[in-house]
């Protein structure tokens, strides 16, 4: 039986772009965009077809088409439909693989310049046009609609946007960073057969690093109900050998590597323990192991272990601040981690108001009197009272997880 409900997505500017869930969760996910003048219908029979084949399938209509919000303002530029995408893949459990029909395709590649192995595990062009202007992009929605004729109506999308969507001069753009995808890419030719429109611009499917291609007859293996299945196969065929199945196999036990590794499965921030020793010298160590504890009286808490450097300093220490790391500080963090004699020789810092080293470069900081110590086998936990926080709210935090440092991804 098939599991499907209508599922919302918070786009560009707040925009809301309806879909299709299709399966179990637990399954490697896949999302469909549909080209422009069409809906999601156009994936329907591969979108069960999928699901049957053990994937979980997220079939989206893109803004202003079927069931998304069609913008009073006509947002319908090339960069909110990029934006839109991104959003999507942000609000994803998994890393899907997407499967993105003529024009979508450009927007796909757009989306996933930056950082595609964090957004997406794969990707999937059937029939990137070559054309890139806002009349070319009509004809080819016109031309494709006419193909597949009662099965969509024109009061099916907005038909301002075949006038206003535009990749407009981004070729070039989009071929160069073509090259920074560097995640298994498919390209399907000739499968939507009349209104497909030209073959992709040259060069196009050979700038990813990681990309295959098909040339198929040009049937209409998706305009065609009856070719659907063979359609079907290709995607399967390289969904299996680029993002099998598996099954999922929880290891457990109660080993120190065992439970390191569980415990990384926590994304945390860094942080920075600074303080000064009884000789007046500054000190600090990296740690992740830290928690707010109480609003009233303001108190943390950070756990350090009993055989790292500065453990005797920081058990003494009357005064400590921690300084939570923003993502340029990965040189920082490296070297408060590190065994190097002197930390703060090459490093920023300044004494704070209540007598602890600071470093003023930090997303945030917390200036504190030591409140309590308590034993925790291997480590001490060290309670601050907060006297002082500071933090600028336009950098990002540097992130920790699975033994690697990572950055947030805003949705």
């Amino acid at each position: 039986m098939t599991i499907r409900y209508v599922r919302e997505f918070k786009g560009f500017a707040g925009i809301r772009l309806e879909s299709d869930d299709i399966g179990t969760a637990d399954d490697p996910s896949i999302i469909l965009l549909h080209g422009f003048g069409q809906t999601r219908k156009i994936w329907e029979d591969v979108a069960v077809g999928l699901e049957q084949a053990g994937r979980h399938v997220i079939n989206v209509d893109l803004r202003g088409h079927g069931g998304s919000d069609w913008p009073a303002d006509a947002r319908y530029d090339f960069d909110a439909y990029v934006e839109d995408l991104r959003a999507v893949l942000g609000q994803m459990r998994t890393r899907p693989v997407v499967v993105a029909a003529m024009h979508s395709g450009w927007i796909a590649t757009a989306a996933l310049a930056e950082d595609a192995a964090t957004l997406a595990s794969g990707l999937i062009l059937v029939d990137p046009p070559a054309e890139d202007d806002a009349q070319s992009v009509r004809a080819s929605a016109e031309a494709f609609s006419a193909a597949i004729g009662p099965g969509l109506a024109q009061s099916d999308y907005d038909a301002r946007l075949l006038d206003i969507f535009s990749v407009g001069g981004n070729d070039a753009r989009l071929l160069g960073v073509a090259p920074q995808i560097n995640i298994p890419v498919l390209v399907v030719r000739g499968a939507l057969g009349a209104g497909a429109g030209d073959a992709e611009p040259s060069g196009y499917a050979d700038a990813f690093p990681d990309v295959e291609a098909i040339d198929v007859d040009g049937g209409g293996l998706l305009v065609n109900a009856e070719r659907t299945e063979a359609f079907n196969g290709l995607l399967i065929d390289f969904l299996e050998r680029k993002q099998p199945r598996f099954i999922p196999e929880y290891r457990s036990g109660s080993d120190a590597r065992t439970l390191r590794d569980a415990m990384g499965c926590f994304a945390t921030g860094i942080t920075i323990i600074t303080a000064h020793d009884a000789d007046g010298k500054p000190i600090g160590l990296t740690a992740n192991s830290f928690t707010s504890v109480s609003l009233d009286p303001p108190l943390l808490l950070v756990c350090i272990a009993n055989n790292s450097g500065s453990a005797e300093t920081l058990r003494s220490a009357e005064s400590f601040a921690v300084n939570v790391l923003q993502i340029g500080q990965q040189p920082v963090s490296n070297l408060f981690a590190g065994k190097d004699a002197d930390r703060f020789a090459g490093t920023r810092w300044e004494v704070g108001e209540y007598g602890a080293p600071i470093l003023p470069s930090s997303l945030g900081i917390f200036e504190c009197k030591r409140d309590a110590l308590h034993e925790a086998g291997d480590h001490f936990l060290l309670v601050g009272k907060v006297e002082k926080a500071s933090f600028e709210p336009r950098r990002d935090p540097l992130l920790y997880f699975r033994g690697k440092y990572r950055r947030l991804h805003f949705t």
